[in-house]
């Protein structure tokens, strides 16, 4: 049997080890600290760096930012301040670098920059030796462990996990989380492990096998999901796979969907949710789209759908994710069980 994409299910696997270890008293008590900073110092507008997977997660990190602290939230372009020498005024705003490894020199410069500039800087990052974490002023281990892929996977859920833990805490003011949203928290490594055990993305590869190309789509906090989604199948499969929002693909890209172009839906619960269902619809009815959905039930329209358990619509990305990258992992699953992660 091929050893081809082994170690990414053994850390698609490990998952639910690494939410829990995130969770510990030690870890949150590590964010929380760095909240309560960042809240201290007020900041009025938020900038995230990133680069690939990690990009991904600073744009939930962005959508938390702007849904529940209320701050104005942009995306750096590295390579002006890189490539062409920009020096911009960083004054009140906090200056997120996001990334797996924190060797990218281009996000690096970034903070150097930002810090010289007034900008309060932070490095989230599952390498705290790293030369982001050494340019920023506060940092955050995301402490996944090793990842054995070079497809991310266990270190771009504990980014999304941080980044939740993190502004949840700023919006508390003291960087310590309130009682409910803690024990609502507590129950993710469990349904991150239910999730896994499925194995209806297994019955689903076989499915799309064949397919010459795919679309992912999402609104709200999906929308970072699809496209990693778009990402992990390109990296994975070297399947040509286009994300798109669920409001940008009723325009002009519904016309490249048709019963030969899977498309693979993200419907969670709350408004996001809500306004795919439209999307379904018409990419069943207009277009006779063979449409799967994510998500706890079942959507009018839908060929099928890969499920995950009903949460708050801010938590869906963490388990979102996981079936689909286990579609994604080459690795033949049945073999393949939960684990708990090394010690970071």
């Amino acid at each position: 049997m091929s050893q081809r994409g082994q170690g990414m299910a053994a850390d698609i696997s490990e998952q639910p080890g690494v939410f829990a270890q995130l969770l510990s008293s030690e870890r949150a008590g590590a964010i929380a600290e760095v909240a309560a900073e960042v809240a201290r110092r007020r900041p009025r507008n938020v900038l995230f760096v990133a680069r690939g997977t990690s990009d991904h997660a600073a744009l939930y990190g962005a959508y938390l930012s702007e849904i529940r602290l209320g701050l104005p939230v942009a995306s750096a372009s590295p390579s002006a301040i890189t490539l062409y020498g920009a020096r911009p005024d960083f004054t009140d705003t906090l200056v997120i670098g996001v990334s797996q490894s924190g060797g990218s020199p281009d996000l690096t410069g970034v903070l150097e920059v930002a810090r010289e500039r007034g900008g309060l800087t932070l490095a989230v990052t599952n390498n705290p030796e790293s030369p982001l974490v050494r340019a920023a002023e506060l940092s955050i281990d995301v402490a996944a462990g090793h990842e054995r892929a070079v497809a991310a996977t266990k270190s771009y859920t504990a980014e999304l996990l941080a980044l939740l833990v993190l502004v949840e805490g700023v919006r508390a003011g003291d960087g310590r989380l309130p009682a409910e949203e803690r024990a609502a928290l507590d129950k993710l490594p469990q349904l991150a492990e239910d999730t896994l055990r499925d194995t209806a993305a297994d019955d689903l590869a076989q499915r799309y096998r064949f397919a010459s190309r795919l679309v992912t789509t999402g609104r709200g906090y999906a929308y970072p999901t699809a496209r990693e989604t778009a990402l992990k199948l390109m990296e994975t499969s070297y399947l040509p796979a286009l994300s798109f929002s669920g409001a940008d693909l009723l325009h002009g890209p519904l016309a490249m969907t048709d019963p030969d172009v899977p498309v693979l839906a993200v419907v969670g619960d709350g408004p996001g949710g809500r306004a795919m269902r439209d999307v379904v619809d018409r990419l069943a009815r207009e277009r006779r789209a063979d449409v799967v959905t994510v998500g706890a039930t079942d959507v009018p329209g839908a060929s099928g759908r890969l499920a995950v358990p009903g949460v708050d619509e801010r938590y869906g990305p963490l388990l979102d994710i996981l079936p689909l990258q286990r579609l994604a992992s080459p690795w033949p699953w049945p073999a393949a069980r939960t684990q708990t992660p090394p010690a970071a």
